[in-house]
């Protein structure tokens, strides 16, 4: 955020324009996370944090109690803005927490809430770059790699989480070719992952998202990495819809299947991942490409805007703090709680 301005590049242009986003004030950040100006569970959270900052500029309040209130206002709309990403209300709590932490008055408050939204997008890139050098380790010089959506850069403050372990291990030499799935409806894949690998000048080759199992059983893919929204305590993971499809079809096929992710996507409170709130999205992402209709007009439509993989088809999830292996409750407890004791 600079000078009360919080920049955004607008996702829903790419690849055929680059244009940010400029938002002053946490109502309009919200609708950029609603409509998904802005994407990925990283960056949704990054800019939860910055939504919570423009408030706390934004207040008239004069008093810490005031302030506080204008700050639980403002979160109340920015979580309803996409409610499977808890990276989202990751953020927003460890703000308001700190917030009501500290001893501070309405000027002191303010400072604050604006250094503890910039620490979580610093901090952001530094567990992406780990993320990143953990997960190439697990790619092999010759690999072909699938992955599914987007999880760049652009899903991310920068390098990102499942496309940033296979950049990386470009960087690093290896021979390398990325499948890319087209990632219906909204086509993250195609028009984000697409772009973000040819700027990086990885060798690609974008497929329908109902190609990769023909990918696989051809020989041509050694490899899996997505993503990840949330990821229950048991492992499950909750990610774009599509992801379990491909997990199953990589399992039928003898195929390691990665899922990458910070530990702020782990949602410990959670047992399983039937309990990951789905979100439905407009029909119309649907029904229609790029505003033009491709379906008969008034069909009934579900669009779920994110499945859930079971545990048992993931190979490893890799986080900044290690790749973890089944069992994954247990390893999980160990990364979450033992390590930061």
């Amino acid at each position: 955020m600079i000078d009360g301005v919080v920049k955004l590049i607008d996702q829903r242009q790419l690849p055929h324009r680059l244009e940010i986003v400029e938002c002053r004030d946490y109502r309009t950040l919200a609708e950029a996370i609603r409509d998904m100006t802005i994407r990925g569970a990283p960056a949704i959270g990054a800019a939860a944090a910055f939504g919570l900052a423009l408030a706390a500029r934004a207040s008239h309040a004069t008093t810490r109690d005031d302030l506080l209130r204008d700050l639980e206002a403002a979160a109340t709309i920015l979580r309803a803005t996409r409610p499977t990403a808890v990276n989202l209300m990751w953020a927003l709590d460890r703000v308001l927490n700190k917030a009501r932490a500290a001893n501070l008055d309405g000027d002191g408050l303010r400072e604050l809430v604006i250094a503890e939204a910039q620490r979580i997008a610093e901090e952001d890139v530094e567990t992406n770059r780990a993320m990143a050098r953990y997960g190439a380790a697990l790619i092999d010089d010759g690999d072909g790699v699938l992955t599914h959506c987007n999880a760049g850069a652009l899903a991310t403050v920068d390098v990102g989480t499942a496309l940033g372990c296979i950049i990386e291990a470009h960087r690093q030499g290896k021979r390398i070719h990325v499948f890319v799935d087209e990632t219906r409806p909204r086509l993250q894949g195609a028009r984000l992952t697409a772009w973000e690998l040819m700027q990086n000048g990885v060798p690609m080759t974008l497929i329908a998202d109902n190609a990769a199992g023909f990918y696989m059983r051809k020989g041509k893919i050694q490899k899996c990495f997505v993503g990840s929204d949330r990821v229950a305590a048991n492992g499950d993971v909750a990610n774009k819809i599509g992801t379990y499809k491909i997990a199953v079809v990589a399992r039928e096929n003898g195929i390691p299947f990665y899922a990458v992710m910070p530990t702020s996507t782990i949602d410990m409170t959670l047992p399983n991942g039937d309990l990951i709130p789905i979100e439905e999205r407009d029909a119309r992402e649907v029904t229609h490409i790029e505003g033009v209709p491709i379906a008969p007009e008034g069909v009934n439509v579900g669009n779920p805007a994110f499945d859930v993989t079971p545990h048992k088809y993931i190979t490893a999830l890799v986080t900044e703090r290690g790749v973890v292996y089944p069992p994954f409750a247990e390893n999980l407890t160990r990364i979450m709680f033992e390590e930061t004791q």
